[in-house]
């Protein structure tokens, strides 16, 4: 069953009472996530577009999907993992050279992990920006069989995908391109990611476009920075 909890969900990490142990997203801004799925608790791209995170605690992993600052803020990333001293932190190749300092795990298209919660990588690039940018590694993340997020990316898992953390806006994607990667996953539920460089006036409008345009039985859930969903 998928809840929705009030948007003032606390920072600091605490569950609400009626927290069941299913499976809860929690948005930090961005493409900042909290996964909590049993006793796994797993932070994605903590980056400089979000806020709230440098407070948890308890964290089980810290994944990266690539190198670009807003999925990785090593300023705030340090201390967060030298308060969750039991986090290990799993990234891409790209992440791993600006981490060097740091202890990791490199994964890859395909690799499979057990944080907890099962976890399975899906891609290796970021998408196209420009012809004359360079690409970068990018890989996307299926949690618990049931969420994924892609990172900068249009990976479409060959899985199943239940909930879909959905890029909506940046410089290397266009709405058609967000929706097209919304047909071909088909969640039940999708919600927005990458969304800190829309406009705050325009954001009524932009999700309006995902919330007409979903396929039949997929639900577009405006989900703000703060909230959570079970």
């Amino acid at each position: 069953m998928l809840r929705w909890a009030a948007a003032n969900y606390p920072f600091c990490g605490e569950r609400h009472p009626w927290y069941d142990g299913d499976m809860r997203v929690t948005r930090y801004g961005h493409s900042c996530l909290l996964v909590e799925d049993g006793d796994a608790r797993l932070l994605l791209d903590p980056g400089v577009f979000s806020q709230g995170f440098e407070q948890l605690r308890g964290l089980t992993a810290v994944l990266l999907t690539h190198q670009h600052p807003d999925h990785l803020d090593p300023d705030r990333l340090r201390p967060l993992l030298a308060a969750n001293p039991d986090a290990r932190l799993h990234c891409d190749e790209g992440s791993a050279e600006q981490l060097p300092d740091l202890p990791h795990t490199v994964v890859r298209d395909g690799d499979r992990l057990d944080l907890g919660t099962s976890v399975q990588v899906h891609g290796s690039q970021h998408a196209v920006i420009h012809e004359d940018v360079p690409r970068i590694p990018n890989v996307g993340y299926l949690l618990g069989d049931r969420f994924f997020t892609p990172g900068d990316a249009l990976t479409v898992p060959e899985a199943e995908v239940e909930v879909l953390g959905l890029p909506t806006d940046a410089p290397w994607l266009k709405v058609s391109e967000a929706i097209g990667l919304l047909r071909s996953v088909r969640p039940r539920v999708a919600f927005p990611v990458h969304d800190a460089v829309v406009a705050p006036h325009a954001l009524g409008l932009w999700y309006g476009l995902f919330e007409r345009l979903a396929p039949e039985g997929t639900t577009f859930q405006r989900l703000q920075p703060g909230a959570a969903l079970d």
